[in-house]
């Protein structure tokens, strides 16, 4: 219901955002690319899963460091010398597309850490059946589904920046609603804080794919997208990996105490958006009809 949200804004901001990018010619595959980025990934969040129960300063994790930073060193190394890399590295060099990447992996860290942290402590922490776990994150589901057409159509008419200082306060609103959570904690305050989160994240997507995607040339479009997209999918992985570390090997009656940091976390993130919003403002990320008629 989430990821149908997201769609929904991101459709209702196509619908007054930029033209479709095209290219002349498919770009070639960048294989090499892929599998050192595939690398990265896969250690990066295998160390952070099992890292609790192998000991961040063991010779596994330290290895697991070791080779990570090899492999970034190498993709690095590799793209900066394809005529056609997989990600080209000098699109980092814009504020804009930096802040929104950034801004994508940061909502997609606050929306999985929220999910599985509210998951273990609904049904380990207070006994509650997945049914019920499930039925308290509809209020999440529901602020998302509203908010994200809401959302596209805010972005189409004054461009990203309102979106995501609204998607910013409502996460870290959220997040630090349950900083303090305990075993006890009242319903009503899980219900709102799921509620807000849901609401942040519903107001992000469609002002940070615009963020990223404008101010490029049209025929970079699709590849800032594509990035953007992998950025969420990058902070989801990080996201379920890092709340599951936070609680790893601890009681029912410890998960609550343990998984604060996590919130913090959330809070963090939502903070995170006030930035992309601040690089937002710069010369190329708005979409108004005016900047819409000039390109």
């Amino acid at each position: 219901m989430v990821a149908s949200a997201s769609s929904v804004s991101l459709r209702s901001w196509r619908s007054r955002g930029p033209p479709e990018s095209r290219v002349p010619r498919a770009r070639r595959l960048d294989l090499p690319g892929q599998v050192l980025l595939t690398m990265v990934l896969a250690v990066v969040v295998g160390v952070l899963i099992e890292g609790p129960r192998i000991g961040w300063t063991s010779p596994a994790a330290l290895a697991g460091y070791a080779w990570a930073a090899v492999a970034t060193a190498g993709f690095v190394w590799v793209e900066s010398r394809r005529r056609e890399p997989l990600m080209d590295l000098r699109l980092f060099r814009r504020p804009i597309f930096s802040g929104a990447v950034v801004g994508a992996v940061a909502v997609f860290v606050g929306l999985n850490m929220t999910l599985l942290l509210n998951t273990l402590y609904l049904q380990n922490t207070r006994g509650w059946t997945p049914l019920a776990a499930g039925m308290a994150t509809l209020p999440l589901a529901v602020g998302a589904t509203v908010c994200a057409p809401w959302s596209g159509r805010m972005v189409g008419r004054a461009g990203p920046r309102l979106p995501l200082l609204l998607a910013g306060g409502f996460i870290t609103v959220g997040g630090l609603c349950l900083v303090r959570l305990t075993p006890h904690t009242s319903v009503f305050l899980l219900l709102a804080a799921y509620a807000l989160i849901g609401v942040g994240f519903g107001f992000a997507n469609a002002p940070i794919t615009n963020t990223a995607v404008n101010g490029l040339p049209p025929a970079r479009a699709g590849v800032a997208g594509a990035i953007t997209s992998t950025a969420r999918q990058l902070g989801a992985a990080l996201g379920i990996a890092l709340a599951g570390g936070l609680v790893t090997a601890t009681s029912p009656t410890e998960l609550a105490h343990a998984s604060r940091p996590g919130w913090i976390l959330v809070a963090t993130c939502g903070v995170l958006l006030f930035f992309v919003a601040h690089v937002s403002r710069t010369k190329g990320a708005s979409t108004g009809p005016a900047s819409q008629q000039a390109r």
